[in-house]
């Protein structure tokens, strides 16, 4: 997990992301209010495959013991507990929906 805590407002990163709803039973509800079928899709580690567009470096892991010491890590994706995560995960996937035509914006 990163340090995304430590992360500076126009220094280390644009912009932020959160999902709106934060319960399940949202989704329910909207769902029974529009007659709509509900559909859900697991996706395990769904965080880990956003693709990072700024240069994020991160400090060697403790107990990462293939980097000699003093040395950092280029991140390529992007890593739970940074701040663009949710919008570069939310990025990939509403991609992909709009290039199978699931989802028009």
């Amino acid at each position: 997990m990163a340090k995304g805590y430590t992360q500076t407002k126009g220094i280390d990163y644009l912009d932020t992301f959160s999902r709106v709803a934060n319960s399940k039973d949202d989704h329910h509800k909207v769902a029974s209010i529009y007659n709509w079928k509900l559909k859900q899709l697991v996706i395990n580690n769904a965080f880990l495959h956003g693709d990072l567009k700024e240069d994020v470096c991160i400090i060697v892991p403790p107990g990462l013991t293939s980097i000699p010491p003093r040395k950092v890590c280029k991140l390529k994706k992007t890593l739970y507990g940074l701040k663009q995560t949710n919008k570069e995960w939310f990025a990939k996937l509403s991609s992909f929906f709009l290039s199978m035509g699931i989802l028009n914006l």
